[in-house]
C-alpha cells in the first residue's frame, strides 16, 4: 500500500493502474513509473487539470431505423480532433456501444476495446498524442422511427425518435430542426414550472420599468410565455424549412418521443 501511495503521488495515476504497474514491475517503483509512462497513464493523469473542449461526435442508426447511437469524445485542440488515430478511436468506441449497449459511462469505460479497456486505451492514446482526452457522454435512443443528423463535420450531432414506423424522412427533418434550433424540450408540458416563473419574473421587471399598468401586465405576460415556449420547445418552433409553419403542424398526429443533441 505504501508503494502504491508513492507511485500515485509521483504519477498522478489511479490506484488500480498503480497496483497493476507495481505487479508488472515486481514492486520496483522506478520500473512501475516507467511502465505507466509507456502506457501513457502517467502523462494523461498530469493533464487532468486541463480542459478537453474540442473533439468529435460520432453517431449511427441501425438498418431497421429503430435504434440510434451517439458518443462525444473530447480532445484539447481541433488539430488533435481531426487526427486519424483520434477519429478511429471514436469510431471504435461507437461500434462498441452498438454491439455491447453499456448501461452507463462507467460500464462503457470498463469494456474491453483493443489492447485493454476503453479507459486504458483512451489513456494510452492520450499519452501518445500528448493531450487530455475524454469520453464525455453517450446515448442510445429507441423508437418506432429513429434518425440521426451530423452537422459541421461532427461538431453537432442529433438523434431523434418519433412514434410512427417507417417515417425516416420525417424523423431526419426533426433531427435537422433540433440541430439548427437547439430546443431544450419537446413540448410546453415538459418545461419546469420554476423556469416559467423565472421567465415571468424577468419580464415583469422589464414591463414595470416600461411603466406598463398591472392590469395590462398579465395579458402581456401570456404572450411572453408563449414566445418563451417557441424558443425552448421543439413543437412550438418555426419549422426551418418553412417559417410559415410550426413544427407541430409538420408533425401532424406524429409525436417526437425523445431527442438527444450534442454540441462542441
Amino acid at each position: 500500500m505504501e508503494l502504491i501511495k508513492q507511485l500515485r503521488e509521483r504519477s498522478g495515476a489511479g490506484m488500480m493502474d498503480c497496483k497493476k504497474a507495481l505487479d508488472e514491475a515486481g514492486e520496483d517503483l522506478e520500473k512501475a513509473l516507467e511502465f505507466l509512462r509507456k502506457k501513457g497513464i502517467a502523462k494523461a493523469a498530469k493533464r487532468e487539470g486541463r480542459e478537453a473542449k474540442e473533439g468529435c461526435i460520432q453517431l449511427a442508426v441501425n438498418k431497421e431505423g429503430t435504434e440510434g447511437y451517439i458518443v462525444e469524445v473530447n480532445a484539447e485542440t481541433d488539430f488533435v480532433a481531426r487526427n486519424e488515430k483520434f477519429q478511429a478511436f471514436a469510431k471504435a468506441v461507437l461500434d462498441l456501444i452498438i454491439c455491447s449497449k453499456p448501461a452507463d459511462l462507467d460500464a462503457l469505460l470498463a469494456l474491453k476495446l483493443k489492447t485493454g479497456t476503453v479507459k486504458e486505451d483512451l489513456d494510452e492514446l492520450s499519452g501518445t498524442i500528448g493531450e487530455k482526452l475524454a469520453i464525455k457522454n453517450f446515448n442510445i435512443v429507441k423508437g418506432a422511427s429513429v434518425a440521426g443528423y451530423s452537422h459541421m463535420g461532427g461538431k453537432i450531432g442529433v438523434l431523434v425518435a418519433i412514434d410512427a414506423a417507417g417515417q425516416q424522412d420525417l424523423a431526419e427533418d426533426m433531427a435537422m430542426q433540433i440541430a439548427a434550433a437547439n430546443p431544450k424540450y419537446i413540448e410546453p408540458s415538459e418545461v419546469p414550472a420554476a423556469d416559467i416563473e423565472k421567465e415571468k419574473e424577468i419580464e415583469r421587471e422589464v414591463l414595470a420599468k416600461e411603466g406598463k399598468p398591472e392590469a395590462m401586465m398579465e395579458k402581456i405576460l401570456i404572450g411572453k410565455v408563449n414566445k418563451f415556449y417557441e424558443a425552448v420547445c421543439l413543437v412550438k418552433q418555426e419549422y426551418i424549412k418553412d417559417d410559415k409553419r410550426k413544427v407541430e403542424q409538420v408533425l401532424g398526429g406524429v409525436k417526437v418521443t425523445k431527442f438527444v443533441r450534442y454540441s462542441l
